[in-house]
């Protein structure tokens, strides 16, 4: 996956003539945002490059798997961040790696300044062991644990 850092797409942007963009979009295609699969390519690559399966995946994240294949398919959204989050670690991703599944998501990113987003980039980078080793983590520190997939609240 040769993903182009935002700097280099707006250094060539520059260069880029109106008539050029064509060429643009299909030299930097699979680094721009907004492409219809662009979360669910992401994944599956994150998946693939691990060595995991999709069901395998579902199974660690607890979430059901007709639902996780719609996830990642398109065609089901969610707008509970720590289904992702889940499936994300399941998927053996890296804090960096997690950033960036949730940006093409069009979710907020973990963001340093608030705890309980502090705690899950630390969690990602050190990988304490299963979700459930998080969840206990998360709950020793006082914060609500990665809800499970369908939970209200």
């Amino acid at each position: 996956m040769s993903e182009k850092k935002t700097d280099e797409l707006a250094d060539a942007l520059g260069r880029t003539h109106v008539s050029e963009f064509r060429d643009y979009l299909k030299e930097n295609g699979d680094s721009m945002l907004g492409e219809q699969n662009s979360f669910s390519s992401y994944v599956k690559d994150m998946i693939r490059r691990n060595h995991l399966t999709q069901q395998t995946v579902f199974l660690m994240a607890d979430v059901p798997e007709r639902y996780g294949y719609k996830l990642l398919s398109g065609e089901k959204r969610t707008v509970q961040r720590d289904v992702i989050l889940r499936i994300c670690y399941a998927a053996e991703m890296t804090d960096a790696e997690v950033q960036r599944a949730l940006e093409k998501y069009g979710m907020p990113k973990l963001y340093p300044k608030i705890p309980r987003d502090a705690l899950l980039l630390i969690l990602f980078r050190s990988r304490p062991g299963s979700l459930e080793d998080v969840n206990e983590a998360l709950e020793k520190e006082g914060f609500s644990p990665l809800k499970p997939c369908g939970s209200q609240d």
